[in-house]
Protein backbone atom coordinates (compact mmCIF):
# COMPACT_ATOMS: atom_id res chain seq x y z
CA UNK A 1 0.00 0.00 0.00
CA UNK A 2 1.49 3.38 -0.78
CA UNK A 3 1.62 6.84 0.72
CA UNK A 4 1.01 9.97 -0.94
CA UNK A 5 4.58 11.78 -0.15
CA UNK A 6 4.71 15.14 0.55
CA UNK A 7 6.82 17.53 -0.66
CA UNK A 8 9.80 17.04 1.31
CA UNK A 9 11.36 20.76 1.77
CA UNK A 10 15.14 19.97 3.11
CA UNK A 11 17.13 16.75 2.63
CA UNK A 12 16.27 15.83 6.11
CA UNK A 13 12.42 15.41 5.46
CA UNK A 14 13.44 13.33 2.17
CA UNK A 15 14.90 10.58 4.10
CA UNK A 16 11.88 11.10 6.93
CA UNK A 17 8.98 10.59 4.03
CA UNK A 18 11.12 7.96 2.30
CA UNK A 19 11.06 6.46 5.87
CA UNK A 20 7.61 6.47 6.06
CA UNK A 21 6.91 5.64 2.52
CA UNK A 22 8.78 2.34 3.39
CA UNK A 23 7.52 1.45 6.89
CA UNK A 24 3.96 1.71 4.89
CA UNK A 25 4.87 -0.48 2.41
CA UNK A 26 6.84 -3.37 4.72
CA UNK A 27 6.62 -2.02 7.97
CA UNK A 28 9.71 -0.69 9.98
CA UNK A 29 12.16 -3.68 9.44
CA UNK A 30 11.49 -1.98 5.34
CA UNK A 31 13.10 1.15 6.76
CA UNK A 32 16.77 0.45 6.29
CA UNK A 33 19.67 3.40 5.66
CA UNK A 34 21.00 1.61 2.57
CA UNK A 35 17.98 1.40 0.96
CA UNK A 36 16.38 4.45 1.63
CA UNK A 37 19.66 5.78 0.38
CA UNK A 38 19.27 4.24 -2.67
CA UNK A 39 15.68 5.61 -3.08
CA UNK A 40 16.36 8.87 -2.82
CA UNK A 41 19.54 8.62 -5.11
CA UNK A 42 22.62 9.56 -2.95
CA UNK A 43 25.05 7.73 -0.89
CA UNK A 44 24.55 6.40 2.37
CA UNK A 45 27.13 8.43 3.97
CA UNK A 46 24.81 11.89 3.76
CA UNK A 47 22.32 10.13 5.75
CA UNK A 48 24.29 10.70 8.80
CA UNK A 49 24.78 14.60 8.09
CA UNK A 50 20.54 14.43 9.76
CA UNK A 51 20.30 11.53 11.76
CA UNK A 52 23.14 9.73 14.75
CA UNK A 53 21.64 6.34 13.73
CA UNK A 54 18.74 4.60 12.44
CA UNK A 55 16.97 4.66 15.40
CA UNK A 56 17.18 8.43 15.19
CA UNK A 57 15.50 8.35 11.91
CA UNK A 58 12.92 6.25 13.14
CA UNK A 59 12.06 8.34 15.81
CA UNK A 60 11.86 11.66 13.60
CA UNK A 61 9.46 9.20 11.57
CA UNK A 62 7.13 8.81 14.61
CA UNK A 63 7.20 12.49 15.19
CA UNK A 64 6.34 13.36 11.90
CA UNK A 65 3.55 10.76 12.09
CA UNK A 66 2.20 11.82 15.42
CA UNK A 67 2.03 15.68 14.28
CA UNK A 68 0.33 15.16 11.19
CA UNK A 69 -2.53 12.82 12.25
CA UNK A 70 -2.98 15.03 15.84
CA UNK A 71 -2.04 18.71 15.77
CA UNK A 72 -2.01 19.03 11.82
CA UNK A 73 -5.80 17.19 11.70
CA UNK A 74 -6.95 19.32 14.49
CA UNK A 75 -5.58 22.85 12.90
CA UNK A 76 -7.61 22.10 9.70
CA UNK A 77 -10.74 21.05 11.15
CA UNK A 78 -10.79 24.02 13.34
CA UNK A 79 -9.46 26.27 10.68
CA UNK A 80 -12.71 25.07 8.10
CA UNK A 81 -14.97 24.81 11.24
CA UNK A 82 -18.42 23.77 11.39
CA UNK A 83 -20.82 22.22 14.12
CA UNK A 84 -19.14 19.68 16.71
CA UNK A 85 -20.60 16.54 14.20
CA UNK A 86 -19.05 17.87 11.04
CA UNK A 87 -16.17 18.36 12.34
CA UNK A 88 -15.76 15.01 14.10
CA UNK A 89 -16.50 13.56 10.48
CA UNK A 90 -13.87 15.32 8.95
CA UNK A 91 -11.17 14.45 11.43
CA UNK A 92 -12.27 10.99 10.72
CA UNK A 93 -12.19 11.43 6.88
CA UNK A 94 -8.54 13.42 7.29
CA UNK A 95 -7.06 10.35 9.19
CA UNK A 96 -8.67 7.06 8.31
CA UNK A 97 -9.52 7.65 4.75
CA UNK A 98 -6.90 9.01 1.41
CA UNK A 99 -3.60 8.00 0.42
CA UNK A 100 -0.95 9.93 2.98
CA UNK A 101 -2.15 9.03 7.02
CA UNK A 102 -4.01 5.91 6.88
CA UNK A 103 -1.21 3.38 5.25
CA UNK A 104 1.25 4.83 8.05
CA UNK A 105 -1.14 4.57 10.50
CA UNK A 106 -2.04 0.98 10.09
CA UNK A 107 1.72 0.64 9.91
CA UNK A 108 2.25 2.06 13.10
CA UNK A 109 -0.27 -0.16 14.77
CA UNK A 110 0.86 -3.90 13.40
CA UNK A 111 4.27 -2.14 14.71
CA UNK A 112 3.34 -1.16 18.06
CA UNK A 113 2.56 -5.08 18.73
CA UNK A 114 6.01 -5.60 19.06
CA UNK A 115 7.69 -2.58 20.63
CA UNK A 116 6.77 -0.85 23.47
CA UNK A 117 7.64 2.57 22.66
CA UNK A 118 5.87 2.58 19.67
CA UNK A 119 2.98 1.12 21.67
CA UNK A 120 3.22 4.15 24.18
CA UNK A 121 3.44 6.30 21.01
CA UNK A 122 0.37 4.81 19.33
CA UNK A 123 -1.40 5.36 23.17
CA UNK A 124 -0.87 8.92 22.84
CA UNK A 125 -2.19 9.23 19.82
CA UNK A 126 -5.25 7.26 20.15
CA UNK A 127 -5.99 8.87 23.28
CA UNK A 128 -5.98 12.77 21.82
CA UNK A 129 -8.53 11.52 18.97
CA UNK A 130 -10.39 9.82 21.59
CA UNK A 131 -10.58 13.20 23.29
CA UNK A 132 -11.65 14.98 20.38
CA UNK A 133 -14.39 12.03 19.95
CA UNK A 134 -15.50 12.61 23.34
CA UNK A 135 -15.65 16.47 23.14
CA UNK A 136 -18.19 16.06 19.77
CA UNK A 137 -20.14 13.42 21.46
CA UNK A 138 -20.50 15.19 24.52
CA UNK A 139 -21.98 18.17 22.89
CA UNK A 140 -25.21 16.26 22.17
CA UNK A 141 -25.29 13.17 24.77
CA UNK A 142 -25.10 13.83 28.46
CA UNK A 143 -24.32 10.66 29.57
CA UNK A 144 -20.83 9.97 30.39
CA UNK A 145 -21.05 6.42 29.99
CA UNK A 146 -22.96 6.70 26.27
CA UNK A 147 -20.46 9.22 25.33
CA UNK A 148 -17.59 6.51 26.63
CA UNK A 149 -19.28 3.61 24.40
CA UNK A 150 -20.37 5.66 21.22
CA UNK A 151 -16.82 7.22 21.17
CA UNK A 152 -15.02 3.65 21.45
CA UNK A 153 -17.72 2.34 18.67
CA UNK A 154 -16.98 5.59 16.17
CA UNK A 155 -12.78 4.44 16.86
CA UNK A 156 -13.48 0.78 16.71
CA UNK A 157 -15.33 1.15 13.50
CA UNK A 158 -12.49 3.73 11.67
CA UNK A 159 -9.91 1.46 12.46
CA UNK A 160 -11.77 -2.06 12.18
CA UNK A 161 -13.19 -1.32 9.28
CA UNK A 162 -10.03 -1.51 6.87
CA UNK A 163 -9.56 -5.22 8.30
CA UNK A 164 -13.28 -6.57 8.08
CA UNK A 165 -13.89 -8.68 5.20
CA UNK A 166 -17.52 -9.00 4.92
CA UNK A 167 -19.78 -8.32 3.19
CA UNK A 168 -23.32 -5.91 3.44
CA UNK A 169 -25.56 -7.37 1.13
CA UNK A 170 -27.61 -4.85 -0.77
CA UNK A 171 -25.59 -2.15 0.63
CA UNK A 172 -21.96 -0.87 -0.38
CA UNK A 173 -19.24 -0.61 2.69
CA UNK A 174 -19.44 3.16 2.43
CA UNK A 175 -23.69 2.99 3.00
CA UNK A 176 -23.15 1.23 5.88
CA UNK A 177 -20.19 3.22 7.12
CA UNK A 178 -22.06 6.35 6.90
CA UNK A 179 -25.16 4.92 8.26
CA UNK A 180 -23.24 4.46 11.13
CA UNK A 181 -21.44 7.46 11.60
CA UNK A 182 -25.20 8.73 11.81
CA UNK A 183 -26.04 6.56 14.19
CA UNK A 184 -23.14 7.46 16.52
CA UNK A 185 -23.27 10.84 15.81
CA UNK A 186 -26.74 10.89 16.49
CA UNK A 187 -27.35 12.67 13.32
CA UNK A 188 -30.48 12.26 10.76
CA UNK A 189 -29.15 9.83 7.56
CA UNK A 190 -26.84 11.94 5.43
CA UNK A 191 -26.88 15.55 7.42
CA UNK A 192 -23.37 17.03 7.97
CA UNK A 193 -21.79 14.81 4.87
CA UNK A 194 -19.26 16.47 2.76
CA UNK A 195 -19.86 15.42 -0.84
CA UNK A 196 -16.57 15.36 -1.80
CA UNK A 197 -15.71 12.82 0.87
CA UNK A 198 -16.16 8.78 -0.62
CA UNK A 199 -19.55 7.86 -0.80
CA UNK A 200 -20.80 11.41 -0.59
CA UNK A 201 -19.64 11.62 3.31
Amino acid sequence: MGIRVRAARTPRERWIEEGLRALAEAGPDAVRVEALAKRIGVTKGGFYGYFTDRDALLVAMLDTWERESTDEVVDRVEREGGDPKSKAHRAGMLTFSGDRLLPIDLAVRAWARRDEAVAERLRRVDNRRMDLLREVIGSFCADPEEVEARSLLAFCAAIGGHFLAADHGAFTRDQVFHRAADLLLDRLPGEGRDASSPGGG
